[in-house]
């Protein structure tokens, strides 16, 4: 039986209280246990197809045009889909994100990319600043080859200094700055990596169909009963 969206709330809520907060080079945190199993295994079985890359990488936005979302039609068609995004725009979610990263969401609007990782990807380091309001990287495979296939982390000079864990059902949380750098070095992918990018972002992101809800913006628990 698919997770309800309140099972999903449960859990993330747990996973943000048990984060591991790290200040160097910039703060960001750890996190593990983020959706119930069921959700992660009805996540991997989904009938996405991880695109071929044709030998180009180095951004996301260079294959815009084979990424997938759970936007309003992927949530219409798979039940995981809709209980991940439905917890993820819960006002008690949203409100506990802000509490425990210290951010704003108030108005912003939820994002959720399935990424499909396969060999020849790589990404320069960036810092998500701008638009994005708040990153959340979770990822999902459980292949024991991946566990080297973390987030990598840079200082202001874009210097190497760590990588993030890599497992099912763990994640890597920070608030984009002008220095939260951070990558992915060209390594060997077997198989394919898979991972939700969770960003919530401005009312000034173009592309709306990707959004979850693309005509609800996020609501505090305070603002949602005012």
């Amino acid at each position: 039986m698919s997770a309800s969206t309140n099972d999903v709330a449960a859990t993330l809520l747990q996973s943000f209280r048990n984060a591991t907060e790290s200040q160097s080079p910039y703060r960001h945190w750890f996190l593990k246990d983020c959706l119930p199993q069921s959700t992660i295994d009805e996540i991997l079985a989904l009938p996405i197809s991880a695109a071929d890359l044709g030998g180009v990488s180095g951004k996301r936005e260079l294959h815009n045009n084979t990424r997938h979302y759970f936007d309003v039609a992927n949530r219409a068609e798979h039940a995981c889909a809709e209980a991940v995004a439905s917890a993820l725009q819960d006002p008690r979610v949203t409100s506990q994100i802000e509490k425990t990263f210290g951010v704003k969401l108030d108005g912003t609007y939820l994002r959720i990319e399935f990424a499909q990782d396969v060999d020849g990807f790589w990404l320069e380091p960036h810092t998500d600043i701008g638009v994005k309001a708040f990153t959340y990287l979770l990822y999902l495979s459980t292949d024991p080859t991946h566990s080297d296939l973390g987030t990598d982390i840079y200082d202001n000079d874009k210097k190497w200094v760590g990588r993030s864990p890599f497992a099912s059902n763990s994640a890597m949380i920070f608030v984009p700055s002008n220095i939260s750098y951070h990558g992915f070095e060209a390594r060997k992918i077997n198989g394919v990596r898979k991972s939700l990018v969770i960003n919530y972002v401005t009312n000034e992101w173009r592309a709306r169909e990707q959004l979850a809800y693309p005509e609800q913006p996020v609501r505090s628990v305070e603002t949602a009963l005012a």
